[in-house]
């Protein structure tokens, strides 16, 4: 989501998103091009010189704010948050599911997971099929309301009525999974089927922790001033990588002084790494901006991730995947767009790439964030 989960720090192009439940409007069919398929790169209209690693780019949204899709385990589905008003009158994020291959004019192409009723975040399946996702519906069926920007600064919220829910994939079944007071949400699973990541105040800072599926058990994973959040696995279970601010000074006294308010302000973060437990940790960027949205390449020495840091001097505003070693080393640009790329994540045979972006065919500045999904070449 935009929101405060595995969010960014928002450029122009792209509003934190909101969305809910609704009437569906069927779109054309899009399908994921055969292994007989010639690539041509002058017909590639939503690919932009430069973006070598990426073909045969698809568009699977099409208006208003949709983000953080991401695959199940078997790469037939995605799980996206949406406020797209085709998708949800509820005005603000609601999560739903899709056919990963594209849409199908002849079912029924996004479905619903999540309730309908408060805001919700950060979608993400279980090996087993089942969607976890943080929700605000428990509290009140009206979306929270926030300003993203406090004193002229620009923030995310940290909703204390975000627990964490378990649902089948079709929206059934839900039950609270991970409760208590204050924010839990930003969950993530481990592709051994045994935890699940997620960020929470319940130690009075942002911190990481970790649920086991199998106990219950809670393993709190971080313990510095400073927001940690949007972890992910790496592919082996063994790895974990995330966002998080380091404030020192002014600048710690001024993030505790936004979190007692409920908000965080994310423009200066960078990646760590870390054992599943929290052990060894080690910043992996050390650069200027907003370095988020982090996912491990498959072969476990690469992450990908989004950054503003090679525009900051330009204000910031445009964002774009790029890939960097573990090590820190060998960073490399992997979107041109322009405009405003994140949320990547690779499938899980490792051929493909799902993301966000602003980008369109019409190459035209836009406000939409929708999904596209690219055969990535390494």
């Amino acid at each position: 989501m935009y929101s405060i989960s595995r969010f960014v720090f928002i450029p122009v192009s792209a509003v934190l998103l909101a969305s809910a439940c609704g009437t569906t409007k069927t779109q054309p069919a899009v399908s994921t091009p055969s292994a007989q398929t010639v690539y041509k790169p002058e017909l590639d209209s939503l690919r932009f010189e430069g973006e070598k690693h990426l073909k045969n780019i698809r568009q699977l949204t099409y208006g208003g704010n949709n983000a953080e899709a991401y695959w199940s385990f078997d790469d037939s589905k995605l799980v996206f948050q949406s406020e797209w008003k085709n998708l949800t009158s509820q005005g603000c994020d609601q999560i739903f599911t899709m056919p990963a291959r594209g849409i199908d004019p002849t079912e029924k192409p996004y479905t619903l997971v999540s309730s309908g009723t408060g805001r919700t975040t950060c979608g993400y399946f279980l090996k087993d099929g089942r969607v976890v996702y943080a929700s605000t519906h428990g509290a009140a069926e009206a979306c929270p309301a926030f300003a993203p920007f406090a004193g002229g600064r620009y923030v995310w919220p940290i909703f204390d009525s975000y627990d964490i829910y378990v649902s089948k994939a079709d929206g059934t079944e839900t039950k609270s999974l991970i409760t208590g007071p204050g924010y839990d949400a930003e969950a993530t699973a481990s592709p051994d089927g045994r935890w699940i990541i997620f960020t929470s105040t319940r130690s009075g800072d942002l911190d990481l922790w970790r649920y086991d599926l199998q106990t219950g058990d809670l393993l709190q994973l971080t313990n510095l001033p400073g927001y940690d959040g949007g972890a992910f696995f790496s592919r082996d279970s063994k790895k974990i990588v995330w966002r998080a601010s380091r404030p020192q000074g002014e600048a710690l006294t001024k993030y505790q002084d936004l979190l007692k308010q409920g908000m965080v302000e994310p423009s200066s973060m960078n990646l760590y790494v870390a054992d599943i437990d929290g052990k060894n940790a080690v910043q992996v960027t050390n650069l200027p901006g907003a370095n988020w949205a982090p996912f491990f390449h498959p072969d476990g020495k690469r992450i990908i991730f989004a950054s503003n840091h090679h525009t900051m001097g330009q204000g910031g505003r445009v964002f774009d995947l790029f890939l960097i070693g573990v090590d820190g080393a060998n960073l490399e640009q992997i979107t041109h767009s322009g405009t405003f790329d994140a949320f990547p994540m690779f499938s899980f045979d490792g051929t493909k790439l799902v993301f966000a972006s602003n980008r369109n065919k019409s190459r035209t500045p836009s406000r939409d964030t929708n999904i596209f999904i690219a055969d990535w070449v390494d």
